[in-house]
């Protein structure tokens, strides 16, 4: 019995020193995650982060005066402390989406290719990787103004310095050219791993030539940048821009968490009611008659009524953000064909020949974005017909009528509204009675950067001319 005891001890013990670790390793995950999944991971972080109403995160559409809040009302009065909403965009932009598409290139690039494998599909897929860093390099700096950038991402710098925004938005703009051209439209690319354009090469070009129309434009008032400017735009429509909706950048949410759309997680599945539309926004749509606001919210006693921006609202006798807005499908919109057409409006008013008058191109906006939110061409028709619509008789200077009503279209797309407001700014927004600052033209740093990097924070904030909401970035002149 003893020899029996001592054999099967001395069988668990060769057992426990062979196979202890294999105990460790979680056998139903990978032991390193394929750059593709990378990609697709931060690919959502980006558009989750853009599309989400969660006051931690994204209170643009408060500040743009789309939403305003019903019972805890500092967000809409700009207070951006309490939160530290200035951090999470911060971290969420370089910690889940920067630093995850750096991995997901280092990954595909370092994978040996099979014998049947395409080269070219590895070159689109870097090149889109490349696009989508620029694209979140390009919020950050519109965001904050300078920005860590050539020593940030590298785990051996824990201070980085800050680079000059101008110079930052000048290198992006060099990385996006090379970008579009290593892409080839007859190669295949991410295929379903891209939420964005299910992998379709061609569909990328369009978007990364719109990005770069958007970027050239936003440098046009810096009087040292004009050639660039000029140039940029140029190429990029000559290259190809978003032509129509069927190519707008919409992220395909799914039915299940997580993979909803952030919309419906904080206003539907939280079972929360924070917000509801702001008079701003309603009041001006109604007096123009615009065959959108039903497809924005819903009636309330047969009328559509707005909060008043920064008080205490009563969520039950005001109308709310429209059903379809909050479905858990609900596709996350990034880019699209009517912000296009208004870019191009923008340019043919600032001087640039790409063909088309202004008044085409806004009507092309308006139509399309009707059209986009489920209206019919007899809606399109009778709004333009509108005095108050119409490019020649509508009231103000261009950036007015242009800036006006393209706040109107980028309802739901609260960040690049307010990029646009800084533009052009129009529409005129009032502050709330008890808002804390002036309307924000930037975000001011992260708190922990001046803490955990002070030196680097206080060089910026000089730099720029003080860490303060109302300050100006390098390209926001007039």
């Amino acid at each position: 019995m003893k020899k029996i005891f001592t054999i099967i001890l001395s069988v668990l013990l060769l057992f426990a020193c062979t196979d202890l670790e294999d105990f460790n390793e979680n056998i139903k995950d990978p032991a390193e995650v394929p750059g593709e999944s990378l990609f697709t991971s931060a690919q959502k972080q980006l558009v989750d982060q853009l599309v989400i109403p969660n006051v931690n995160y994204n209170i643009f559409r408060l500040v743009m005066q789309y939403w305003t809040e019903v019972t805890y009302t500092d967000e809409s009065n700009y207070d951006l402390d309490t939160r530290t909403i200035p951090e999470q965009h911060w971290e969420e932009l370089y910690r889940d989406v920067l630093k995850d598409l750096k991995e997901a290139k280092q990954i595909i690039e370092s994978t040996p290719l099979l014998p049947s494998d395409d080269p070219l599909v590895v070159t689109n897929k870097l090149a889109i990787i490349e696009i989508t860093s620029v694209f979140a390099w390009s919020v950050l700096v519109e965001t904050f103004g300078d920005i860590p950038y050539t020593q940030a991402l590298d785990i051996e710098i824990l201070t980085p310095s800050y680079d000059d925004g101008l110079t930052i938005y000048k290198d992006l703009i060099l990385r996006l050219n090379t970008a579009i051209t290593e892409l080839d439209p007859a190669h295949e690319s991410f295929g379903f791993a891209d939420n964005l354009y299910q992998g379709d090469v061609a569909l990328w070009i369009s978007f990364a030539n719109s990005l770069k129309l958007r970027m050239g434009l936003l440098i046009s008032d810096i009087p040292t940048e004009t050639t660039l400017a000029q140039t940029t735009i140029l190429d990029a429509v000559a290259g190809g821009v978003i032509s129509s909706n069927s190519e707008n950048a919409t992220f395909s949410y799914l039915g299940y968490q997580p993979n909803t759309n952030p919309i419906y997680v904080n206003l539907v599945a939280s079972g929360r009611f924070d917000y509801v539309p702001s008079m701003t926004l309603v009041d001006t749509m109604k007096n123009l008659n615009d065959p959108r606001m039903g497809a924005y919210y819903t009636l309330y006693n047969g009328e559509y009524i707005g909060g008043e921006n920064g008080i205490e609202n009563n969520y039950s006798t005001l109308s709310h953000v429209a059903d379809k807005i909050k479905e858990p499908i609900f596709d996350g919109d990034i880019f699209d064909y009517a912000e296009v057409e208004f870019l191009l409006a923008e340019a043919i008013e600032r001087g640039y020949a790409i063909g088309g008058t202004a008044d085409l191109h806004y009507n092309n906006a308006i139509t399309a974005s009707i059209l986009f939110w489920g209206g019919t061409m007899a809606d399109v028709t009778a709004y333009l017909a509108q005095p108050e619509v119409a490019y020649a008789t509508a009231l103000g200077t261009w950036e007015q009528k242009i800036g006006t009503q393209k706040w109107i279209a980028l309802y739901n797309r609260g960040f690049e509204a307010w990029t646009s407001w800084r533009m052009l700014d129009h529409p005129v927004l009032v502050a709330p009675p008890d808002a804390v600052s002036v309307t924000p033209v930037r975000y001011t740093y992260p708190t922990i950067e001046q803490t955990i990097n002070a030196s680097n924070y206080n060089t910026a904030a000089a730099n720029i001319g003080g860490d303060d909401v109302g300050t100006r970035l390098f390209w926001d002149v007039n």
